[in-house]
């Protein structure tokens, strides 16, 4: 088994893109700058800002402090800015490269900042009330307006905590508004706060005798939109000072959604609300850099490299990882497997990696296309895989195939509904289905095309696309196989397939919670719907269908979860029916609203559901039943 989190030691070869944020960030010449390290869900992120903090790290860069964070660690503060300059201040006052002797005077210049970072604390809390235009933060620098309201309170009192309990009555909301009032009169002042905050934390870097301070915000994108705005507003306002580089690791769809988020009631940008959206993040983050998907050579490394050091001592693995990255310098392109393995282990080590390596390489392509170069997807298979292979030996099941059981659990996560499909074939017809053999005899000694053209115009529609075919002719072939033991230890997949049992990628959750609201129409859910359902992977797409059937199942009653659904039929988006029926069969037709009957009665002529909904009310006696077969 392979523990699911980052890590430092490179079995992907990513060393290489470390380097070059490394490279970027010691050229003092683009400081100060923010990086904006994007990739997918799963696709390795973490592990380089890992490699990068552990560059940065070493005892012998003098010049260099790097600070890590988790985005998750604001999210429960009231104000992540606050929250964020806090802990940057802390890890400069307290980190082990600065001198005892200097540790002192910068204590001494920390103390005005952290004075003014409990004010932006304070006044964070009311501006939370006091509906500040989202227009006039985004084209003025809204939060430049913080900390001069926030010197303004000053004429209450000094004591922050009873400031803030004034601030909450109505007559001190009042009070605050005309603050910000007049801190819009008096814009210049505002400004002036900020560019004094920045000038004192410049001092403090200063005092430091660091050349740049590096600040790694990972997880961004698992934070709420307000926070992610939070951080990224803290950094650009407050932060961007020279020699300062801040690297920012999150899915950038997300990031986008968090700025929509942001300006979604605002009336003003409403038109060109994509413009905006690119603008705000290109102010936010100068260098954006996305890391590309695996490539077959890659994945085959990364699969190999794991199993291999499942299988032998942590001091041999270490020699096979620095031949590994000796052969990365002079060859990017090719696998690193069992070929280089064999020179470097003795001959039990080497056999006993390659009885579990000798399968991967033809597997390599279906896995790569399946599972789209994804990093934390290959290794949840891998894990998974290994779990079932051991119940197999638990369950001593004669003459199971290890390979065989790599393609069915790739039919499985790439395709559920013909995984399902095929289970239900094997299932009448003790373990070998005769519709198998058909179809591998369609894709035997043939190109894609003439294979497509000929399950086109056979009974197995279904199964002519390019993946599935390359599936098929892959060895093992299965036309002789008895499924049924492989079914056997898959029977807990069957109802739920692996990605639905997978934690939900947040840019699917995002999507999922964007098209909740009652109140949308159906045309603005097909306009969301074709924006960025679309362009999701095989993956995310499951997995959206995943989140969607779960929440219908356990909430039957709640009218806009079949609204999505309908308008996603409507739309066109395969695989809707599939799934959209497997959930209603779960649902008791009582437990249907009979206005989502009078909707779904819509779908009557539709050839793919009319028939299973036309059976789904035939009782006739419940209220949704009667409003379905009212409507002709």
């Amino acid at each position: 088994m392979w523990a699911d989190n980052e890590t430092s030691e490179d079995l992907l070869g990513f060393k290489v893109h470390a380097d070059l944020l490394i490279n970027i960030i010691n050229d003092e010449s683009v400081l100060p700058i923010t990086i904006g390290v994007f990739g997918d869900w799963g696709s390795g992120k973490s592990s380089i800002l890992q490699l990068v903090k552990e560059e940065f790290d070493k005892d012998d860069d003098k010049d260099s402090l790097c600070i890590y964070f988790n985005g998750w660690a604001f999210e429960g503060y009231d104000d992540a800015k606050a929250a964020l300059l806090n802990s940057i201040l802390k890890e400069l006052e307290d980190n082990k490269k600065i001198s005892e002797e200097i540790k002192d005077t910068i204590k001494e210049k920390a103390k005005k900042l952290w004075k003014s970072i409990d004010w932006i604390r304070g006044a964070g809390m009311v501006m939370k009330n006091v509906a500040l235009s989202a227009i006039s933060a985004y084209f003025t620098g809204g939060l430049s307006l913080i900390p001069f309201a926030a010197q303004r309170l000053t004429e209450w009192g000094d004591n922050p905590e009873k400031i803030i309990e004034k601030l909450k009555s109505e007559e001190g909301q009042e009070t605050f508004k005309a603050f910000i009032k007049e801190s819009k009169e008096e814009n210049k002042s505002s400004t002036n706060a900020v560019a004094e905050f920045r000038k004192d934390f410049a001092e403090l870097l200063d005092a430091t005798n660091f050349k740049r301070l590096i600040v790694i915000i990972d997880d961004l994108d698992r934070c709420s939109p307000e926070r992610i705005i939070e951080n990224l507003e803290a950094i650009k306002l407050f932060l961007n000072v020279p020699k300062t580089a801040f690297i920012i690791g999150a899915d950038p769809r997300i990031v986008k959604y968090a700025i929509e988020h942001k300006y979604k009631n605002n009336k003003e940008i409403e038109e060109d609300n994509n413009r905006v959206v690119i603008d705000y993040l290109e102010k936010l983050i100068q260098l954006p850099y996305s890391l590309p998907r695996l490539s077959e050579s890659e994945v085959e490394t990364y699969i190999s490299m794991l199993i291999c050091k499942k299988e032998i001592s942590d001091i041999k693995f270490k020699n096979v990882l620095d031949e590994f990255k000796k052969y990365r310098l002079t060859n990017k392109y090719s696998a690193f497997g069992l070929s280089n393995f064999e020179k470097i282990l003795d001959a039990g080590e080497f056999e006993k990696v390659k009885d579990n390596v000798i399968t991967i390489p033809s597997l390599v392509p279906l896995i790569t296309n399946s599972l789209y170069g994804n990093p934390r997807q290959i290794k949840r298979f891998l894990n998974t895989y290994t779990i079932r292979k051991r119940l197999a030996e638990v369950a001593s099941l004669q003459n199971f195939n290890d390979a065989i059981l790599a393609k069915m659990m790739i039919l499985e996560y790439s395709e559920p509904k013909l995984f399902k499909k095929l289970f239900e074939w094997q299932i009448v017809q003790d373990g070998l289905p005769k519709e198998v053999t058909k179809i591998e005899a369609m894709c035997k000694e043939k190109g894609i095309d003439d294979v497509i053209s000929e399950i086109k115009n056979s009974d197995f529609k279904e199964w002519g696309k390019p993946k599935i075919i390359k599936w098929f002719q892959i060895e093992p072939l299965l036309s002789e196989v008895d499924l049924r033991d492989y079914y056997w230890i898959a029977r807990d997949k069957l109802e739920n397939s692996i990605t639905a049992a997978s934690m939900i990628p947040p840019v699917v959750r995002a999507l999922f919670n964007e098209l909740l609201p009652e109140s949308m129409t159906a045309s603005v859910t097909k306009s969301i719907l074709i924006e960025k359902f679309q362009p999701f992977s095989n993956i995310e797409k499951d997995a959206f269908f995943s989140i969607m059937s779960s929440n219908l199942k356990r909430n039957p009653q709640q009218k806009r979860l079949y609204d999505i659904f309908n308008t996603m039929i409507e739309s066109k988006i395969e695989n809707t029916i599939y799934h959209y029926t497997e959930a209603l069969k779960i649902i008791s037709v009582s437990d249907i609203e009979p206005a989502v009957a009078i909707r779904l009665a819509d779908f009557k002529s539709v050839s793919e559901i009319g028939d299973f909904l036309n059976n789904y009310f035939k009782d006739g006696k419940s209220k949704a039943s009667k409003a379905y077969n009212l409507k002709k």
